[in-house]
């Protein structure tokens, strides 16, 4: 037996114990990278490529130095070897489709449906509709929330919760399963979902590490749900299972970019995500994939909004994506498309991070894929709907699909007596100027 089936198999070593539907290793587990994959000189060159495209980390080199050095060693300097091989393993990108080297830099438009809507008048933005309605701040945040952040009030706040409401009801009748996850996270489950927490520009928040350990703030309800299988083996019977979550999301992230002001890009939001596991053919995951997009499609539809599908580029995939499909809808306020969600095919990438297999009635295992994508992303949605769907007189309509969820609420109206509020300067602030 060669020493890189001997190392595969010393990172793979699982013991199950009797459950109905997930079988725990322990409280502990360990990644298994494919290493047979990886150390395959036939493989060199694809990979080099991928890591290259995707403009990711991770070095082939760098993990076949280390391989041979593992080879050559001594058991006594197997361990230390073994943790910094590993460590390495885990940098390099998953897989890419075939078909996304031909797309270059540039996303592959798959289909816009239907035509952008004609205007006999010139739209507003979304901050201009919901200020003049009295239904939105986002001025004088910095010393309570900081930059990026927003109140949503009165209609526009119910119009969130019916949204969220809506859209876990179509889940739901599509067999997909509620849960309601943790907001945090040990770095350790984000990292194995593909996000970095430890680069000087991360998007991730981390807790204070002297109070609460290495904990940080969930940035989507995918990583909670991947999370929830870790270090198990299910059913092959139990698949494919579909989780649907709604959560809160905190991102570090920045923007100086025009077209993302306002609440396009915040630092915490409302999201209903979807998530589904599957067996590890490539032919169910993608299955699985083509069906979260028809969702997603069917979604957007319904609540009036024009928009385009894309095929994402090799560089828009992160670590974790084999594929990734983003849906922009038209924001005629903005004048341009823009995104309101994707959903991606991961394979085994975060399986084999997680330690995530499926069983058969035969005992054996094999890791599962893993599938995720938004169905609703609350502000961006908020967005393309007020202005999509605004009138000359400073209205909106409510899409017909949201008004049972608003007590038959038709229109976001003008407010008959609108609310003022003036702000005090500080002592502080005179003092300053005079």
């Amino acid at each position: 037996m060669s020493r890189n089936v001997q190392l595969g198999k010393l990172c793979s070593r699982i013991k199950l114990c009797s459950s109905q539907f997930r079988q725990f290793t322990s409280q502990s587990w360990e990644p298994v990278p494919d290493f047979d994959y990886l150390s395959d000189p036939k493989n060199y060159q694809t990979i080099e490529s991928n890591i290259k495209f995707r403009k990711g980390t991770g070095s082939i080199e760098l993990f076949m130095e280390l391989l041979s050095k593992f080879n050559s060693s001594q058991s006594a300097d197997q361990m230390e070897l073994k943790k910094t091989l590993l460590a390495e393993a885990l940098k390099i990108p998953n897989n890419s489709h075939p078909r996304l080297h031909a797309y270059g830099d540039a996303p592959h438009v798959v289909e816009t449906p239907g035509e952008k809507p004609n205007w006999s008048f010139k739209p507003l933005e979304f901050h201009s509709i919901a200020k003049d309605l009295d239904l939105l701040r986002t001025e004088n945040l910095g010393n309570l929330t900081g930059p990026r952040s927003y109140y949503l009030i009165k209609e526009l706040a119910q119009l969130e919760q019916a949204l969220i409401h809506f859209t876990v009801d179509a889940l739901e009748k599509k067999g997909f399963i509620l849960y309601s996850v943790p907001d945090l996270l040990h770095s350790r489950l984000i990292e194995s979902c593909g996000m970095d927490t430890k680069s000087e520009r991360t998007q991730v928040y981390k807790l204070e590490p002297k109070f609460y350990g290495d904990i940080c703030l969930s940035g989507t309800a995918e990583m909670a749900l991947a999370s929830y299988f870790t270090g198990s083996a299910v059913p092959v019977s139990e698949l494919p299972i579909k989780m649907a979550a709604v959560s809160r999301c905190y991102r570090a992230e920045t923007s100086n970019v025009q077209e993302e002001r306002g609440i396009y890009r915040v630092h915490q939001f409302t999201k209903v995500e979807m998530f589904g596991v599957t067996s590890g053919e490539a032919a169910a995951s993608d299955a699985l994939l083509e069906e979260f997009v028809a969702i997603q499609k069917e979604l957007f539809s319904s609540l009036g909004l024009h928009y385009q599908l894309l095929d994402m580029p090799l560089h828009e995939l992160g670590a974790p994506a084999y594929r990734k499909f983003d849906i922009e809808a038209w924001m005629p306020g903005r004048n341009m498309y823009g995104e309101i969600s994707s959903a991606s095919n991961c394979t085994d990438y975060q399986a084999r991070r997680l330690n995530i297999q499926s069983i058969d009635s035969s005992d054996t295992r094999r890791f599962v894929h893993t599938v995720n994508g938004t169905a609703c992303a609350v502000p961006r949605t908020l967005i393309a709907l007020l202005e999509t769907h605004q009138q000359s007189n400073g209205e909106v309509i409510i899409p017909a699909v949201l008004q049972p969820y608003l007590n038959g609420m038709q229109r976001l109206r003008n407010p008959t007596q609108p609310f003022k509020m003036k702000w005090i300067k500080s002592k502080a602030q005179k003092n300053k100027t005079s």
